[in-house]
């Protein structure tokens, strides 16, 4: 049985997790660190390609392609997951898209994609995986959001929405949930290296790999932590910016994005 949130998870052995965003990025490296510490692993996403990749070499890793902006995708893998008798003890919601734009420069069609795939497919996948685990009593949910989610940002006039959102979400599912004996854990990352974060064009302070990443999820989770957010020396920062007073907050903004190159 996964244990309840507050308790230390330091060993993965016989334990499934299923991770959604799993072809790259950060969803690819801690479904990689979950099959080297021994953790049997569900990885989807879009691209069936990138899913063998990852999955290659790893006898306890299972692929299963889905498409998380699809309701009813979500509601068949779910049921595939379960006619196989394991229901997943975790599932992390990494999938995620990004692009750079300004207020000004807002497009219907990319502005529905990205809720649909930052935030609508969280819903479609919590809609799929909450009523199994509700009558079990057992099981838990790792949503990654980001620290842009914190502040409004200049340049992330989708993305940062979207993620802001997700903390609220989390925090509420934590309220729901965790009376009910399920874990809930909130996954705030600072700049990692994707080709996501690649479309930037400014300077992005404590960047870390998508393997430093992974290894800073597995230890916020050792830990027993709601939110594990990283690196600590930029989303301290980050944390403390947000209960500024708005005066001082957007002027802060104004000068970082200012001083980085962002208009």
């Amino acid at each position: 049985m996964f244990k309840p949130l507050n308790h230390r998870i330091t060993q993965w052995h016989g334990r499934r997790v299923w991770v959604v965003g799993a072809s790259s990025g950060i969803g690819a490296a801690l479904a990689q660190a979950l099959l080297q510490a021994g953790a049997r692993v569900v990885l989807s996403a879009r691209s069936a390609p990138g899913l063998a990749q990852v999955a290659a070499g790893h006898p306890l890793a299972e692929v299963l392609p889905l498409d998380v902006t699809d309701a009813t995708a979500w509601a068949r893998a779910a049921r595939t997951l379960q006619q196989q008798g394991a229901a997943p003890d975790l599932v992390v919601f990494c999938a995620a898209v990004y692009r750079p734009q300004h207020s000004w420069e807002l497009q219907a069609d990319e502005v529905a994609y990205t809720l649909q795939t930052n935030l609508a497919g969280v819903y479609y996948g919590l809609q799929a995986v909450l009523p199994g685990m509700r009558t079990h009593g057992r099981g838990g949910v790792a949503i990654v959001a980001s620290v842009a989610g914190y502040v409004g940002l200049p340049g992330a006039a989708v993305y940062g929405p979207t993620k802001a959102a997700l903390i609220n979400l989390a925090e509420l599912l934590y309220s729901e949930l965790h009376p009910q004996g399920l874990d809930v854990y909130l996954v705030n990352p600072g700049f990692v290296q994707t080709r996501l974060t690649a479309r930037n064009r400014f300077a992005m302070p404590a960047l870390l790999s998508p393997d430093q990443a992974a290894q800073a999820i597995l230890q916020g989770l050792a830990r027993g932590r709601f939110e594990i957010h990283f690196p600590r020396r930029f989303t301290l920062l980050m944390q403390l910016l947000r209960h500024l007073p708005a005066r001082w907050r957007f002027a802060l903004v104004h000068r970082a994005t200012a001083e980085s190159g962002t208009p």
